[in-house]
Protein backbone atom coordinates (compact mmCIF):
# COMPACT_ATOMS: atom_id res chain seq x y z
CA UNK A 1 0.00 0.00 0.00
CA UNK A 2 0.83 3.62 -0.58
CA UNK A 3 1.94 5.21 2.29
CA UNK A 4 -0.27 8.16 2.80
CA UNK A 5 2.13 10.42 4.29
CA UNK A 6 4.52 10.46 1.27
CA UNK A 7 4.67 13.55 -0.58
CA UNK A 8 2.47 14.14 -3.57
CA UNK A 9 4.69 15.03 -7.14
CA UNK A 10 5.78 18.28 -7.69
CA UNK A 11 3.67 19.35 -10.55
CA UNK A 12 6.33 20.79 -12.39
CA UNK A 13 6.93 17.58 -13.02
CA UNK A 14 3.68 17.28 -15.40
CA UNK A 15 4.04 20.50 -17.84
CA UNK A 16 4.92 20.26 -21.24
CA UNK A 17 8.14 20.53 -22.40
CA UNK A 18 8.17 22.62 -25.78
CA UNK A 19 9.78 21.01 -28.97
CA UNK A 20 13.31 22.44 -30.16
CA UNK A 21 12.74 23.37 -33.95
CA UNK A 22 15.17 22.20 -36.00
CA UNK A 23 17.47 24.77 -36.79
CA UNK A 24 16.64 26.64 -40.03
CA UNK A 25 14.04 23.93 -41.65
CA UNK A 26 11.00 26.62 -41.02
CA UNK A 27 12.82 29.66 -42.37
CA UNK A 28 14.50 27.83 -45.59
CA UNK A 29 10.83 26.94 -46.39
CA UNK A 30 9.45 29.99 -46.43
CA UNK A 31 12.42 30.97 -48.37
CA UNK A 32 12.00 28.66 -51.22
CA UNK A 33 8.24 29.09 -50.93
CA UNK A 34 8.49 32.84 -51.87
CA UNK A 35 11.12 32.32 -54.28
CA UNK A 36 8.93 30.03 -56.19
CA UNK A 37 6.23 32.42 -56.48
CA UNK A 38 9.00 35.13 -57.76
CA UNK A 39 9.95 32.99 -60.70
CA UNK A 40 6.55 32.53 -61.52
CA UNK A 41 5.36 35.93 -61.35
CA UNK A 42 8.91 36.95 -63.54
CA UNK A 43 7.89 34.17 -65.72
CA UNK A 44 4.46 36.02 -66.74
CA UNK A 45 5.78 38.91 -67.61
CA UNK A 46 8.09 38.17 -69.61
CA UNK A 47 5.25 35.78 -71.37
CA UNK A 48 3.29 38.95 -71.79
CA UNK A 49 6.14 41.21 -72.71
CA UNK A 50 6.82 38.48 -75.81
CA UNK A 51 3.23 38.19 -76.57
CA UNK A 52 3.08 42.27 -76.85
CA UNK A 53 6.09 42.56 -79.12
CA UNK A 54 4.67 39.48 -81.05
CA UNK A 55 1.49 41.50 -81.75
CA UNK A 56 2.28 45.03 -81.89
CA UNK A 57 1.81 45.91 -85.34
CA UNK A 58 -1.94 43.70 -85.36
CA UNK A 59 -2.92 45.23 -82.69
CA UNK A 60 -2.31 48.82 -83.77
CA UNK A 61 -4.24 47.56 -86.79
CA UNK A 62 -6.87 46.19 -85.53
CA UNK A 63 -7.35 47.87 -81.92
CA UNK A 64 -7.65 45.49 -78.86
CA UNK A 65 -11.36 44.86 -78.52
CA UNK A 66 -11.36 43.99 -82.39
CA UNK A 67 -8.27 41.84 -82.02
CA UNK A 68 -10.06 40.33 -79.11
CA UNK A 69 -13.05 39.61 -80.84
CA UNK A 70 -10.95 37.63 -83.55
CA UNK A 71 -9.26 35.27 -80.73
CA UNK A 72 -12.18 34.38 -78.53
CA UNK A 73 -15.78 35.57 -80.24
CA UNK A 74 -17.94 32.66 -79.73
CA UNK A 75 -19.82 32.27 -83.16
CA UNK A 76 -17.57 32.63 -86.30
CA UNK A 77 -18.95 32.09 -89.88
CA UNK A 78 -17.13 31.95 -93.24
CA UNK A 79 -19.15 34.53 -96.00
CA UNK A 80 -18.93 34.00 -99.53
CA UNK A 81 -20.67 36.51 -102.72
CA UNK A 82 -19.73 39.09 -100.78
CA UNK A 83 -21.44 42.52 -101.44
CA UNK A 84 -22.03 46.12 -100.25
CA UNK A 85 -25.08 46.37 -97.63
CA UNK A 86 -27.47 49.12 -97.67
CA UNK A 87 -24.75 51.80 -97.42
CA UNK A 88 -20.83 51.35 -97.98
CA UNK A 89 -20.08 51.28 -93.93
CA UNK A 90 -21.52 47.32 -94.38
CA UNK A 91 -21.52 44.01 -96.41
CA UNK A 92 -23.88 41.35 -96.71
CA UNK A 93 -23.11 37.62 -98.12
CA UNK A 94 -24.98 35.37 -100.56
CA UNK A 95 -23.40 32.50 -99.07
CA UNK A 96 -22.82 31.44 -95.24
CA UNK A 97 -21.39 28.79 -93.84
CA UNK A 98 -21.12 28.60 -89.17
CA UNK A 99 -17.34 27.52 -89.33
CA UNK A 100 -17.07 27.81 -84.97
CA UNK A 101 -15.71 24.44 -84.96
CA UNK A 102 -14.21 23.79 -87.34
CA UNK A 103 -10.46 22.25 -87.64
CA UNK A 104 -7.86 24.68 -87.37
CA UNK A 105 -9.88 27.45 -86.57
CA UNK A 106 -7.80 28.03 -83.36
CA UNK A 107 -4.48 28.46 -85.18
CA UNK A 108 -6.21 30.37 -88.09
CA UNK A 109 -7.30 32.95 -84.84
CA UNK A 110 -3.66 32.78 -83.64
CA UNK A 111 -2.09 33.90 -87.01
CA UNK A 112 -4.81 36.74 -87.58
CA UNK A 113 -3.21 38.66 -84.64
CA UNK A 114 0.83 37.63 -85.16
CA UNK A 115 2.69 40.23 -86.52
CA UNK A 116 5.17 37.48 -88.35
CA UNK A 117 1.89 36.85 -90.70
CA UNK A 118 2.19 40.00 -92.63
CA UNK A 119 4.41 42.21 -94.57
CA UNK A 120 5.48 45.40 -93.80
CA UNK A 121 3.47 48.21 -95.43
CA UNK A 122 7.02 49.13 -97.35
CA UNK A 123 7.69 45.16 -98.54
CA UNK A 124 3.99 44.82 -99.30
CA UNK A 125 3.34 43.94 -103.35
CA UNK A 126 1.72 46.97 -104.86
CA UNK A 127 -1.95 47.77 -105.43
CA UNK A 128 -3.47 49.12 -108.69
CA UNK A 129 -6.32 49.43 -107.78
CA UNK A 130 -8.69 48.14 -104.87
CA UNK A 131 -9.07 44.51 -104.17
CA UNK A 132 -12.29 42.07 -105.03
CA UNK A 133 -13.13 41.29 -101.69
CA UNK A 134 -13.41 37.24 -101.87
CA UNK A 135 -13.92 36.11 -98.68
CA UNK A 136 -15.10 37.25 -95.00
CA UNK A 137 -14.51 36.06 -92.05
CA UNK A 138 -17.50 37.19 -89.34
CA UNK A 139 -16.77 36.86 -85.55
CA UNK A 140 -19.59 37.79 -83.20
CA UNK A 141 -21.72 36.84 -79.84
CA UNK A 142 -23.85 35.37 -82.07
CA UNK A 143 -24.98 34.99 -85.74
CA UNK A 144 -25.61 38.18 -87.84
CA UNK A 145 -27.26 39.20 -91.17
CA UNK A 146 -24.64 41.92 -92.27
CA UNK A 147 -21.21 43.15 -90.80
CA UNK A 148 -19.70 46.86 -90.51
CA UNK A 149 -19.02 49.52 -88.49
CA UNK A 150 -22.43 49.71 -85.79
CA UNK A 151 -23.77 46.57 -87.02
CA UNK A 152 -23.72 44.75 -83.34
CA UNK A 153 -21.50 45.37 -81.10
CA UNK A 154 -18.64 43.19 -80.54
CA UNK A 155 -18.55 42.00 -84.31
CA UNK A 156 -15.92 42.20 -86.20
CA UNK A 157 -15.77 40.71 -90.04
CA UNK A 158 -12.75 40.43 -91.77
CA UNK A 159 -12.15 40.75 -95.34
CA UNK A 160 -9.73 38.92 -97.59
CA UNK A 161 -8.77 39.24 -101.27
CA UNK A 162 -7.67 36.51 -103.57
CA UNK A 163 -5.14 36.33 -106.69
CA UNK A 164 -5.34 34.27 -109.31
CA UNK A 165 -4.95 31.34 -107.66
CA UNK A 166 -6.60 32.15 -104.92
CA UNK A 167 -4.07 33.40 -102.17
CA UNK A 168 -5.40 35.82 -100.33
CA UNK A 169 -2.63 39.60 -100.25
CA UNK A 170 -4.54 42.05 -98.72
CA UNK A 171 -7.35 42.22 -95.64
CA UNK A 172 -8.91 44.61 -94.07
CA UNK A 173 -11.58 45.25 -91.71
CA UNK A 174 -15.09 45.91 -92.86
CA UNK A 175 -16.27 49.36 -92.36
CA UNK A 176 -12.66 50.55 -91.51
CA UNK A 177 -10.26 52.76 -93.52
CA UNK A 178 -6.82 51.16 -94.19
CA UNK A 179 -5.82 47.39 -95.40
CA UNK A 180 -3.33 45.09 -94.27
CA UNK A 181 -0.40 42.91 -96.75
CA UNK A 182 -0.93 39.74 -95.61
CA UNK A 183 2.38 37.84 -95.90
CA UNK A 184 3.61 33.80 -94.89
CA UNK A 185 0.04 33.24 -93.83
CA UNK A 186 -1.66 33.54 -97.44
CA UNK A 187 -1.64 29.85 -98.44
CA UNK A 188 -2.30 28.39 -95.15
CA UNK A 189 -5.98 31.10 -95.36
CA UNK A 190 -6.27 29.61 -99.01
CA UNK A 191 -6.10 25.92 -97.88
CA UNK A 192 -8.02 26.30 -94.86
CA UNK A 193 -11.02 28.54 -97.16
CA UNK A 194 -10.97 25.84 -99.79
CA UNK A 195 -10.98 22.94 -96.93
CA UNK A 196 -13.60 23.93 -94.91
CA UNK A 197 -16.30 24.63 -97.77
CA UNK A 198 -15.39 21.60 -99.41
CA UNK A 199 -15.93 19.59 -96.75
CA UNK A 200 -18.92 21.54 -95.17
CA UNK A 201 -20.56 22.87 -97.77
CA UNK A 202 -22.16 26.95 -97.92
CA UNK A 203 -25.70 27.05 -97.49
CA UNK A 204 -27.00 30.24 -99.43
CA UNK A 205 -29.30 33.04 -97.16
Amino acid sequence: MTDPRAPLPDARAFQPVAAVPRSGAGVSGRHLVLGLMALGLVAALVGIGYQRRQTRGCLAFYGPEMARAITSARHVELWTGLRQGSDARHVVATARLDVSAAKGLVHLRRGLVEDANFRPLAGAPPQTAAPAWAYALVFSPEPVARAGNGTTEGVVAVLFDGDATGTPRWLCVAGRPGQMPIGRIGPGIRSWFGATVGSRGASGR
